[in-house]
């Protein structure tokens, strides 16, 4: 091989079945690979992989994927008992990558979080490729903000040992927050190290999550919502997310606004809204329950006029991005969003993508309510703005896969179409 080496293998930890054509990974891989870098995928996947069907679907992936330069490998994700089974993985990983490593020469290594990164560095010991840590998070903290972990505790421990090392060693790093970076590169096995970084928020494809005027009439007629002013969540309910405080905002800005109606797209338990709606005296007639197929989701975020998501500020939330942001703004929905959530302030003051809540009060509730007609006055303009907003810091290629180029750019040889 006479050009220099362009081949990298991809790490994740997640199925790339979740469902067929929603993965987050592929879209900047088939978009990397077109600017002339070779892939090799690894992925863990579930059970679903395994059935008739599951390998049926998988064919038709590693065959699509193949046409776009990817060259699609995986194995089986163990979950129980936690940290064998996620030992076991990380074990046969390595040993995997080793097999690959000898038919092919791998100019970098990219992990996809802090499990991958594991079985990376192992890797760049042996091949000697660049290292790619991409944190999706931090993950030991946010086990320990989520109550499932205790700071100190043996996983704990191990998975925080375990950043410390990949960080270490790492030549690249990519954070999806401009906030925590400050914080993080002054960490044990960053400090006082020069390594190639890119903040690469979670982006959407805004070919699909975009406002068509059609097909908000006809969700609207289809829901019976008529000329309501809808608020709209999509996503999970609990965990990490505030429905608690979600639905006691919508309780205030229903006594402000009338006509208020609260849209949820959620494949959540419907009966947990409902009783969080009845406890706060909101009849049916002001809000709907939606379990939308993911390629229905934008149409339905057309009906809205406002998106909605309350989400638990906390440390290791300032290293998250939201996709739902992306999605919401592609529509041309501004946003009421809550402080301490990645880069969610400075989306507000900095790009008045919408309304911002510091804190989980009614009177911060009021006052957001009574900030929202400067963003629904004119819709129009509105709508053009928020998608402008999306475009400018959201768009998957144009700013997701323009950033992990830049990164390749700097760490290995340009892309052949250069």
């Amino acid at each position: 091989m006479t050009t220099a080496n362009r081949h990298v293998l991809y790490i994740s930890y997640n199925g790339m079945l979740q469902p067929l054509g929603q993965s987050q990974v592929i879209p900047y891989l088939k978009g990397l690979a077109a600017a002339g870098y070779e892939f090799t995928l690894l992925s863990f996947e579930r059970e679903e992989a395994y059935g008739d069907s599951g390998r049926e679907l998988c064919a038709r992936l590693k065959q699509e994927l193949a046409q776009a330069n990817i060259d699609w490998h995986w194995l089986r994700y163990h979950q129980r008992p936690s940290l064998p089974a996620t030992a076991y993985d990380v074990w046969a990983g390595i040993g995997f990558g080793k097999r690959l490593a000898r038919s092919r020469s791998f100019a970098a290594v990219h992990a996809r979080s802090h499990i991958p990164a594991t079985m990376a560095l192992q890797l760049k010991k042996h091949t000697n490729a660049k290292m790619i840590f991409d944190l999706r998070g931090l993950l030991a903290d946010e086990y320990v903000d989520a109550g499932h972990w205790r700071k100190g505790s043996v996983a704990y421990r191990i998975t925080k040992k375990a950043e410390t090392d990949a960080m270490k060693y790492a030549d690249g790093v990519v954070t999806l927050t401009d906030r925590i970076w400050p914080i993080i590169r002054e960490w044990p096995g960053l400090r006082g190290r020069d390594v190639v970084h890119e903040v690469i928020p979670c982006c959407a494809d805004l070919r699909k999550f975009s406002f068509r005027s059609e097909a908000r009439a006809e969700r609207r007629q289809a829901l019976g919502i008529a000329d309501r002013f809808v608020v709209v969540y999509s996503g999970s309910i609990d965990g990490w997310y505030l429905t608690e405080e979600m639905a006691e905002f919508f309780s205030v800005l229903r006594r402000e606004k009338s006509n208020g109606l609260l849209l949820w797209l959620t494949q959540s338990k419907h009966e947990r809204i409902r009783a969080l709606m009845e406890s706060r005296g909101i009849g049916e007639d002001d809000y709907k329950i939606v379990s939308s197929s993911p390629q229905d989701v934008p149409d339905y975020l057309a009906a809205g006029d406002v998106g909605l998501a309350f989400i638990k500020p906390c440390f290791s939330k300032m290293a998250s991005s939201p996709t739902k942001y992306a999605e919401y703004l592609g529509c041309g929905l501004p946003l009421i969003i809550n402080a301490g959530v990645g880069d969610s302030d400075a989306l507000v003051h900095r790009h008045k993508a919408g309304v911002l809540i510091d804190n989980f009060t009614e009177g911060d509730y009021r006052k957001a309510v009574t900030e929202l007609p400067d963003f629904v006055a004119e819709r129009e303009q509105t709508r053009a703005r928020m998608r402008q907003i999306a475009e400018q810091l959201f768009e998957l290629n144009s700013v997701g896969v323009a950033a992990y180029a830049r990164l390749y750019q700097r760490l290995l040889a340009p892309p052949l179409s250069q």
